[in-house]
């Protein structure tokens, strides 16, 4: 599949491109003009059992589990390398299904994730494997083993970072996955299995398919699969967790997030202008990590919505394809719908809209939503409780930094928050007191494969990236020979 042929009735499975069983289809939309731009198989049953089936041969046969780990690393740097010369396509295949504004499609969205690919090869290039113990009577060799055979399912909102998060660590373990894009966004991971064929993995090794619900649920019971990676919402996650348990498949989870963002007294009018109120609606606003609920001291509060107002108002909106624009299009048109309700609940709920709040003027087509800033909430509010997953920012003011750690820690979730301050000393020691995955002092995304990512309590299980990502994707051995 390329950027001009968008569609097909094929499935990558076993190193192949073979017709899909199921005539289902997805339609693909393009989200700032609500036409279709491509259509793929909505697979089965039928279509999973394949994939898995191949992804079975292909690990149990030592085909991958078996190389060494620096032949896994080449196979790896090589893909990267097959993904580096379609930057670009990849890129604008991402603007197309997701409406990912350009000015972080290629950045973010590849090169970030073409980085995770190099990063695991190198660690498994290095990576100690074997390690030697002893006990009174026996010689051990504590082995860590590839878990097996994984399914890798991940979300529309980023739908190339989303699946190499999960791809890079599988692969450089030694597993083989079955990857199950998001029915929004599927091109891109067609592309991706294009390089996996110019990279020349072995067969079976990586294998797509874009599944049906029913398909979905069979991938994540299949009971030849090891492992679920999953990153997505906390309900579907928390069905997802019931499913392994049943038999007792180890899963990872990187679910929804809920967080806040503290301004303390000192913070720098700049730093909340060009910090918190541009990043905080990145990547469409439609971010587990966004920061939402900004909390603002109260001595400062109105001169704090003033200039986020301001932020919000002065971003563009608009084709995604612009270099200029930085916010594009929701999803669908049922999200956008949800986003804008979400607006009005909070207007009933007593917030008042500072900025944006609606449908921008002269974007009839697509599925566009102003920047919007809220006002006079409170924590209690269900704007403030539930993750919107749009361009939408709560402004709750506090009275001392007890209270504004109270609001921060008041919820389900356990992602990501921050702090916005002139000290860092300070910041740093509020955050060792704030239970979340990610604690940012005067930031609000950092992405590197190296540091650990993920969640406490209803965000999720487990870690991506890191040694501690690689982890998951490992089982431990302890293999025990007599002395003599």
């Amino acid at each position: 599949m390329t950027t001009s042929n968008r569609h097909s009735d094929e499935v990558f499975i076993g190193g192949s491109w073979v017709r899909a069983r199921s005539d289902e289809r997805i339609n693909v939309f393009n989200p700032a003009s609500g036409l279709v731009i491509g259509t793929v198989p909505a697979c089965g049953t039928d279509d999973v059992n394949r994939a898995v089936g191949a992804a079975r041969v292909a690990f149990d046969s030592g085909a991958w589990s078996g190389l060494s780990s620096a032949d896994r690393a080449r196979h790896i740097n090589r893909l990267a390398d097959c993904l580096d010369a379609r930057t670009a396509e990849m890129a604008r295949m991402i603007i197309d299904e997701s409406g990912m504004p350009a000015m972080i499609a290629t950045s973010l969205h590849v090169t970030c994730g073409i980085s995770f690919l190099r990063y695991f090869a190198d660690l498994a290039g290095k990576f100690n494997f074997e390690e030697k113990r002893t006990t009174a009577n026996a010689n051990v060799l504590v082995r860590k083993l590839p878990v097996g055979v994984v399914a890798a399912i991940v979300p529309w909102n980023v739908p190339l970072l989303g699946a190499l998060s999960k791809v890079a660590p599988a692969l450089a373990a030694g597993c083989t996955v079955v990857l199950k894009p998001s029915p929004e966004t599927p091109l891109s991971a067609y592309l991706l299995a294009e390089a996996a064929v110019e990279a020349g993995l072995p067969p079976g090794v990586l294998n797509v398919v874009a599944a049906t619900l029913e398909g979905s649920k069979r991938l994540s019971s299949h009971p030849d699969v090891d492992m679920v990676g999953f990153t997505g919402s906390t309900s579907v996650g928390r069905t997802i967790a019931q499913t392994c348990a049943t038999d007792f498949r180890r899963c990872a989870l990187e679910l929804g997030g809920n967080a806040a963002a503290i301004i303390l007294e000192d913070a720098p009018t700049e730093l909340i202008a060009s910090g918190l109120g541009v990043t905080g609606m990145f990547n469409n606003g439609e971010a587990c990590i966004a920061q939402r609920r900004v909390l603002a001291p109260r001595s400062r509060y109105d001169e704090i919505v003033a200039i986020l107002a301001g932020v919000a108002k002065s971003l563009r909106v608009g084709d995604p394809h612009d270099p200029n624009t930085a916010i594009g299009p929701m999803i669908t048109e049922a999200h956008r719908d949800r986003v804008l309700r979400f607006i009005q609940i909070g207007e009933g709920e007593g917030a008042k809209v500072m900025a944006g709040g609606g449908v921008p003027k002269g974007l009839g087509k697509g599925y566009f939503v102003e920047p919007t800033l809220l006002a006079n909430v409170t924590n209690h509010m269900r704007v403030a409780r539930e993750e919107i997953f749009g361009p939408v920012i709560c402004v709750i003011p506090y009275d001392d930094l007890e209270e504004a750690i109270a609001i921060t820690r008041d919820t389900e979730y356990g992602l990501s928050s921050s702090i916005w301050t002139a000290n860092y000393a300070r910041g740093e020691e509020i955050g060792r007191g704030i239970r979340v995955g990610s604690f940012y002092v005067n930031a609000t995304l950092t992405i590197d494969a190296d540091i650990p990512f993920g969640g406490f309590k209803h965000s999720g299980w487990g870690r991506e990236f890191g040694t501690e990502g690689f982890s998951e994707y490992l089982e431990v051995q302890s293999l025990f020979v007599p002395k003599s």
